[in-house]
């Protein structure tokens, strides 16, 4: 019979066809064969067969492996007991197609969504998983658990996860180099058929046709923009799980992009799993309409401050199904106080030292690098350079933890943030100061957070890093306290001024970080409003106070003729990302035979389409290698250095840097740079 003829079946077709060339234009496989034989479709269709298992795209023989063995408490024999609520939750409904997980930081939420796999894959209902994070230090992490995870689920099998983030080279615990020509060295000298099992991980273009791989979310974003290769990606993915932890951080057009990836995904008879510490009715709405555009409206603030937390949603044939899970045994009671020492770094700095003098492991969290440099500068003022050994530091050299580090530095310091401040920790006192690169996804465990004014969904995911594990604490630090900073002043009116400093505190119009001001003076004012934050109990309306559309509005009407124009501001700027992500993604109601004028892709030259509104980095080589300011051995390759930082017209492909005694300095064009244990900045 002829093939279907719905446009959403030809770009799944062609993203099939895609797959296939990639393989058979393999010599590995199809060595070159100028003059075709008689036999040569016969031999090509066995060959076929051959490369098809050697990729490890037939899961057949895999699969009976599991049969009636699964069990929780030995394939995650760290978290020592059985499944809590929301692990068991996830894992009884393996039909649904859709399902948003909604739990407290901390409750075993990457043990739910791989339960539910091993489940899902078990029954035969998906054939890989794709795990997406909204990091690269957080997918990095997650990818040595899946790789755990996965040894446990299939000890004879010799399945690899791919860590699907571009500039790494890993499958499983193996690492790779590229090499000249295409070809990838890796470091066990594998043999061919360990080789062949890790293509997927020797190109990006190919992650998501790895049977199981981890990566950020933008790798997954990619299956629905209109880049080479799309097609392929969205193929490969629809025979997957795919799980989107930490789904609430993204903006306007990331969401755009990613509900088209879910639709396409959904509509091929694919599987998704979304997560999130801090997600509210909205989104939560928005997202499940992914499965059933014609859902009703979303909730009204009443009715989404009563829904129950935590939870599991998925959309029935009567809407959207909200189901309560019992709560998970991690209650805790957090002392919230609002201090307006926001640009007060001296003051920041002194109130870290004191609770670290006291003992206390002290987490700082500013909201931009350029805040955060500036609090670690004032405190190594005050105590010295290494701060009486209170001071995070790294091999011995005082430094942070943000954003603008190179790769290597950066995986570095996650790691070792994770052995100062993780689950076992020395005891005695110390002060890490960072940016939102601490929020999600390590697993730090403070005695006392001091963090500068965000969104309240952000400020809950902050204090997740707060008495995370159960341990003995110092005195006076024995019930988790948090201490907000703030501007001077009643309200947040004075941040409508246009003309301050963007990049100074991240708060405000037309800024880098948080620009909806009605969400953060919602989040001032419930902060003012209970001293006490009973978690995860308050996690619900806390949420919905700051971030619903009705709370939004009825501020911007009590607050005046200034913040109304702001809302429709912040509203105007959304529909635009949402025009710029809906011209950017592919349309998949369209036929290639009829709409192919509206199926046509820009070329590298005409556009750059990005997953991310604000991913604007460009890599600039150094030549030579630099040394890292922390003695990590290798060198230091490349720097991602924002676009707003470089001058305008061609960027050289590298820069001939100038070391100096602690980092060392450069200059593209008449911009110069500065790069050292503080991380890079503008000289």
């Amino acid at each position: 019979p002829p093939l279907p003829s719905a446009p959403a079946f030809q770009h799944m077709f062609m993203g099939l066809c895609n797959l296939a060339d990639w393989v058979g234009s393999n010599q590995s496989w199809f060595e070159y064969v100028d003059v075709p034989r008689d036999d040569y479709m016969a031999t090509a269709r066995e060959k076929a067969w051959r490369a098809v298992e050697a990729i490890g795209m037939d899961v057949h023989g895999q699969r009976g492996q599991l049969a009636g063995r699964l069990d929780f408490e030995a394939l995650f024999p760290s978290v020592g007991h059985p499944p809590n609520a929301i692990q068991r939750a996830a894992s009884e409904t393996p039909e649904d197609r859709l399902v948003v997980i909604e739990s407290e930081t901390g409750s075993g939420k990457t043990e739910a969504a791989l339960w539910r796999f091993a489940r899902m894959y078990e029954e035969g209902l998906v054939d890989g998983l794709y795990f997406a994070l909204p990091t690269r230090a957080a997918a990095t992490q997650i990818h040595d658990r899946v790789t755990l995870f996965v040894k446990q689920l299939l000890p004879s099998a010799t399945l690899e996860p791919v860590l699907a983030v571009p500039g790494y080279l890993r499958a499983g615990e193996i690492t790779g180099r590229q090499l000249p020509y295409f070809e990838v060295e890796w470091d066990d000298r594998p043999d061919d058929a360990t080789r062949h099992r890790r293509w997927a991980a020797e190109s990006a273009k190919r992650y998501l046709a790895a049977q199981v791989a981890v990566g950020t979310v933008d790798q997954a974003m990619m299956a629905a923009l209109r880049v080479k290769n799309a097609h392929m990606r969205a193929a490969c993915l629809a025979r997957n799980l795919l799980v989107v932890d930490e789904v609430h951080a993204s903006d306007t057009y990331m969401r755009r992009i990613l509900k088209d990836l879910l639709g396409a995904h959904l509509d091929a008879g694919g599987y998704a799993l979304l997560m999130s510490a801090t997600l509210g009715s909205a989104a939560r709405h928005e997202w499940l309409s992914s499965a059933r555009p014609d859902a009703a409206d979303a909730p009204t603030l009443g009715a989404a401050k009563d829904a129950p937390y935590p939870a599991m949603s998925t959309m029935t044939a009567d809407g959207p199904a909200l189901t309560a899970v019992d709560e998970n045994g991690r209650e805790k009671d957090v002392n919230v106080v609002a201090e307006s020492l926001m640009h007060d770094f001296g003051g920041v700095g002194e109130r870290a030292l004191q609770a670290a003098r006291d003992g206390a492991k002290v987490l700082v969290v500013r909201n931009t690098v350029r805040y955060a440099i500036n609090t670690q500068q004032a405190m190594e003022r005050a105590a010295g350079y290494h701060g009486a050994g209170l001071l995070f530091s790294c091999n011995g050299v005082p430094t942070l933890h943000h954003g603008r580090f190179a790769a290597g530095d950066r995986q570095l310091l996650d790691r070792v943030v994770e052995e100062q401040l993780g689950k076992e920790r020395a005891s005695g006192g110390l002060v890490v100061v960072g940016t939102q690169t601490l929020e999600q996804s390590l697993d730090i465990d403070a005695d006392l957070l001091i963090t500068d004014l965000c969104p309240m969904d952000v400020l809950l995911q902050r204090i997740g890093r707060l008495h995370r594990h159960s341990r003995d604490r110092p005195a006076g630090y024995d019930k988790p306290g948090c201490i907000v900073l703030t501007p001077e002043g009643e309200d947040l009116s004075p941040l409508l001024e246009p003309d301050r400093d963007q990049d100074r505190d991240g708060l405000g119009p037309h800024g880098y970080v948080y620009e909806d001001l009605r969400v953060l003076e919602a989040t001032r004012r419930l902060i003012s409003e209970h001293p006490q934050w009973r978690i995860p109990q308050m996690n619900r309306e806390l949420v919905e106070r700051a971030t619903h559309p009705e709370a939004l509005e009825e501020i911007a009407q009590e607050m005046g003729d200034d913040w109304r124009v702001h809302a429709n501001h912040v509203t105007g700027g959304r529909i635009a990302e949402g025009l710029t992500a809906a011209n950017a993604v592919i349309q998949r109601d369209k036929s290639f035979f009829t709409d192919n004028r509206d199926l046509l892709f820009p070329s590298g030259d005409e556009e750059k389409l990005r997953t991310r509104l604000g991913d604007d980095n460009v890599d600039i080589g150094l030549d030579p290698l630099q040394a890292s300011p922390f003695g990590e051995a290798g060198g230091i390759e490349k720097l991602a250095v924002s676009i707003r930082w470089l001058p305008k017209g061609p960027l050289p492909e590298s820069v001939q840097p100038t070391p100096e005694d602690d980092g060392f300095t450069f200059a593209v064009g008449d911009r110069s740079f500065r790069y050292d244990r503080l991380g890079l900045r503008r000289a």
